[in-house]
């Protein structure tokens, strides 16, 4: 309240003041001789005031001279002043629409100067006053900028022509320790050098702690932080001129800083040329910074470690923190989620538990949440129902996949508890090679794993990676790693060796860029902390170096009659209306699990559509259709006996 009333005090002598400065500008313009004991009053409000007046903080920002000061007045007065604005017409012309001409102001006003209206000085440098030179500069009308005109008059906003751009950004509610001391560090540099540190570049692969270390320094120095993202920046260098001149006098105006937000790895070419002429407090955050002409500082901000993590859960949960207690160390290891997002879901979780939600699996399903909304732009998630019942393999299969399910579930202990995890980041994660025919259950495996893990499983549709364009695959298999270290999630890649198959010798420019994709893909698979799964028709054609890199081969045979029959048993449900299947026949048949799955559903539908139960007609007459797709006709052998 008590600032309200000092703003609304500060508005009322500001207003006074202009009234003075008008009553000056009015008498000096007629040729009165009260200009000088106006003035001394007008000081006088000033001193008299909760801080200076508008006027006073525009000359001492942008360092006008008292010409300057009365030109900018004086175009203020011809719009906010009907007096000031008849006397300025009449000095014209009778009739005409009032205004400010620089040789109407050069005869007037004190102290002139013909250097003010130069590019290069204040007025127009800043955008303070506007000129149309069609009749020349003596006689060229000017206007005062719209935004200043407001200023003057104590309404303070940021530019509308800047608010498509930019975006305000509020201090985080939670802070990483790590993420704390860097901001910190970052204060010193400042406070010491301000001349070397106004450029700050925060790299890493926490985009949203980055924008908390900068609004954590801004908000320390005083200063409102707007983020501009780099996709806006624009191209052409008098566009960047532009923008560059409208923030530096906003910088000044709103005592505010900058953010240039790279999302992006690759940071377009006009975020140098706008940051290289920019001065004050600027931030460019990313992933990947090139260096600029600018001297900066630069610091790293990646994503909580898992120690972090913790602290931060406790901190976002409060006093509910111990209702999940047990969840904590699982979630802080699974997941890498930024202080932000933390404190966004612990909002969240303390409100269900308030309304009566047990805590049980609470945490750990909510931080599935939180760490999808980037994967799910870039892969397709498949929801994992099927469980091991469903899954039909021999005993040494199921045992290496529950071997890779204990492997995940027992990380945190052998990495942190054990200290394996010390030695260093590379081959942290699980990665799994399935190799086998076309629907002998590689993907079931990977949803009966993610049901287990209580993961989201994601498919990576390697149509959508795979780009002809060099260094293209390159990026999208990074945005997608990048998203899955944060979601914690199980990926799934079908088809691999469409993208890992071996590498060859070089002998163009083709052959040379495509090794560099397999070789980025194996360094990323390296440090991925989570489970890739990856899927294959034809082990033989992966590269050896890749099979160094997996942890786990699984080999998915065709299946025998003894699982064709087992598969056959576990495809319908209870509910569903069956008569006289006969599975060890229906065994016979010479398919695949996912082609024996086809048939089946196939068969259900005939059977509703001619309303029977289903029978071993309506299985012959889907699996003829599903033979037929496959080119490959049934033999007697396969079918005797099935009607």
């Amino acid at each position: 309240m008590s600032d309200r009333v000092e703003y609304d005090t500060w508005v009322q002598a500001n207003q006074r003041c202009l009234v003075r400065e008008f009553d000056r500008l009015k008498d000096r313009l007629t040729g009165g001789e009260q200009a000088e004991a106006v003035g001394h009053n007008i000081d006088e409000i000033d001193a008299a005031g909760p801080a200076s007046a508008a006027i006073d903080v525009l000359t001492n920002l942008f360092g006008l001279s008292r010409f300057e000061r009365d030109v900018l007045l004086l175009c203020a007065g011809v719009e906010m002043n009907a007096e000031v604005a008849r006397i300025c017409g009449e000095a014209l012309a009778p009739g005409h629409r009032p205004s400010v001409t620089f040789g109407l102001a050069l005869a007037a006003l004190e102290e002139p100067h013909w250097s003010a209206l130069t590019p290069v000085a204040p007025l127009r440098r800043w955008r303070l006053v506007e000129l149309d030179e069609s009749m020349g500069v003596a006689n060229a009308r000017l206007r005062i900028d719209e935004r200043v005109l407001h200023y003057l008059a104590g309404v303070n906003y940021l530019d509308p022509r800047l608010r498509p751009l930019l975006h305000i950004r509020q201090p985080g509610e939670l802070l990483a320790a790590a993420h704390r001391e860097t901001a910190s560090t970052i204060l010193s540099v400042i406070e010491a050098d301000w001349s070397s540190s106004g450029l700050v570049l925060l790299t890493g692969d926490d985009l949203q702690g980055q924008g908390d270390v900068a609004a954590s320094v801004a908000s320390a120095l005083g200063l409102q932080l707007y983020v501009l993202p780099a996709a806006l920046v624009p191209t052409g260098a008098s566009e960047i001129e532009a923008l560059g001149v409208l923030w530096q006098r906003e910088a000044f105006l709103l005592h505010a800083a900058l953010i240039v937000e790279c999302a992006e790895h690759e940071v377009p070419k006009q975020v140098g040329g706008l940051v290289d002429q920019l001065s004050g407090l600027v931030f460019v955050i990313g992933p990947e910074l090139p260096p600029f002409a600018r001297q900066a500082v630069s610091y790293v901000v990646n994503r909580p470690q898992a120690v972090e993590q913790r602290a931060l859960w406790e901190q976002a949960l409060g006093q509910d923190a111990a209702l999940v207690n047990g969840s904590l160390e699982g979630v802080s290891w699974q997941f890498r989620l930024s202080a932000g997002t933390i404190a966004q879901t612990g909002k969240q979780l303390r409100r269900r538990l308030a309304g009566g939600e047990r805590p049980e699996g609470l945490l750990w399903r909510a931080c599935r949440t939180a760490g999808r909304s980037k994967l799910d732009d870039l892969a397709q998630r498949i929801e994992p129902i099927a469980d091991w019942e469903a899954l039909i393999v021999s005993a040494s299969q199921q045992t290496t996949l529950r071997a890779m399910a204990a492997q995940v579930r027992h990380r945190l202990t052998v990495y942190q508890d054990w200290g394996f995890g010390s030695q260093g980041s590379r081959g942290l994660g699980i990665t799994a090679l399935f190799a086998g025919e076309s629907g002998t259950g590689k993907t079931l495996a990977s949803e009966v794993l993610a049901n287990e893990l209580n993961l989201d499983l994601y498919r990576i549709d390697l149509s959508a990676v795979v780009s002809k364009y060099i260094g293209e695959t390159e990026r999208n298999l990074r945005r997608l790693f990048d998203a899955a270290d944060e979601s914690g999630a199980i990926l799934l890649v079908d088809e691999a060796d469409a993208l890992f198959g071996k590498r060859s010798e070089v002998k163009d420019s083709h052959d040379r860029y495509a090794n560099i994709e397999v070789s980025y893909l194996l360094q990323r698979m390296e440090a991925y902390r989570g489970l890739a799964i990856l899927t294959t028709n034809m082990k033989a054609a992966l590269d050896q170096a890749f099979h160094r890199r997996l942890r786990f081969v699984v080999h998915f045979p065709f299946p025998d009659a003894a699982q064709r029959e087992a598969i056959w048993r576990t495809m319908y449900p209870v509910s569903a209306p069956v008569e006289g299947l006969d599975y060890a026949k229906l065994a016979k048949l010479h398919m695949a699990g996912g082609s024996i799955r086809n048939i089946a559903l196939n068969a259900a539908f005939l059977a509703a559509q001619a309303r029977q139960p289903l029978r071993m007609g309506h299985l012959l007459q889907a699996a003829q259709s599903e033979a037929a797709k496959r080119d490959r006709p049934l033999s007697d052998a396969e079918t005797r006996g099935w009607v």
